[in-house]
């Protein structure tokens, strides 16, 4: 009997999600949909693709064959769509794009411009959310695009049904009164006040990190999110921030404000995540995407 290629769609969302409840969550059937297929797959082919133990289920050697097999469809599928969109009028459609303020400033506004010069029939919809939300509306379908930030020396890949994209790698500076010595070394940064970041934001893991590479516990006070106000109170005299260059350079630095740069600070990356399934990206998103590479490529980072 031949196998039915639309089954191997549910082995996919298996192997891509973990599990079959989350495939079907995933898919947006029931549970007991996935594994009916996943039966009749396995009865079409002879073979037994998943391993079911009591803890969940993995794919054995020839479900991760066959699960290789349908990612090489999925994608020959996806290129004969975006094909066939450029037969037409092009590529058209509405993307829903959710970012935090620096990102949009430095990515998502440049890019607008020249998306509606090359693709004047996709509409994008700007949305300012923080990470954390962002994360949980892509999930649910609310959003088609996020732009998070991540301390490049702590990057994790993304999970398993979406797909990160690098737009820019920023040196982090470090952010010091005028009226302050300036810090020469990373060592004369052991003992300064610094104004802290909000919990789980990059710049919140990269003083962290910094910390653990000085050998010394780094006390805050106050918590930012927008790099605007850690430059405030900076300004107030307040402490020393750490912040990536770009927010220096596009930003309103206030009087008063020095960035500093020192080997072994690290950096700041913004990624582009979308969705990665049977039918996503769709030709707009990776229109989108495709875009703010093209702006952050040309980006100068001092």
């Amino acid at each position: 009997m031949a196998t039915d290629p639309r089954r191997l769609a549910f082995l996919l969302a298996v192997h891509r999600s973990g599990g079959v409840l989350a495939a079907a969550d995933l898919l947006h059937v029931t549970p007991s949909a996935v594994s009916q297929q996943i039966a009749r797959l396995e009865a079409e082919e002879g073979i037994a693709v998943l391993d079911r133990g009591p803890r969940g289920v993995t794919l054995t050697p020839a479900g991760r064959v066959l699960a290789e097999a349908a990612e090489r469809v999925e994608s020959e599928l996806l290129e004969a769509r975006q094909a066939i969109a450029a037969l037409g009028e092009g590529v058209t459609g509405k993307v829903v794009l959710g970012a935090f303020q620096s990102a949009i400033r430095v990515v998502v506004a440049p890019m607008l411009l020249d998306l509606a010069e090359q693709y004047p029939g996709v509409e994008v919809e700007v949305r300012e959310h923080e990470p954390a939300d962002a994360l949980r509306m892509l999930r649910a379908g609310d959003l088609d695009v996020i732009l998070l930030e991540r301390d490049v020396d702590m990057d994790a890949p993304a999970p398993r049904g979406v797909h990160d994209v690098p737009l820019v790698d920023e040196p982090w500076c470090v952010v010091v009164p005028a009226a302050m010595p300036r810090p020469e070394r990373l060592d004369d940064l052991r003992d300064l006040p610094w104004i802290g970041a909000v919990s789980g934001t990059a710049a919140d893991r990269a003083l962290r990190r910094l910390g653990r590479s000085l050998g010394a516990t780094i006390t805050t006070r106050h918590a930012y999110f927008d790099f605007d106000t850690a430059m405030s109170l900076v300004a107030a005299n307040q402490g020393v921030a750490m912040l990536p260059a770009l927010a220096m350079e596009r930003g309103d630095v206030p009087e008063g404000v020095e960035s500093v740069s020192l080997a072994g600070l690290g950096s700041r990356r913004i990624v582009a995540r979308h969705r990665a399934t049977r039918h996503e990206p769709g030709p707009a998103v990776r229109a989108v995407v495709d875009a703010m590479v093209d702006v952050t490529r040309d980006l100068e980072l001092g």
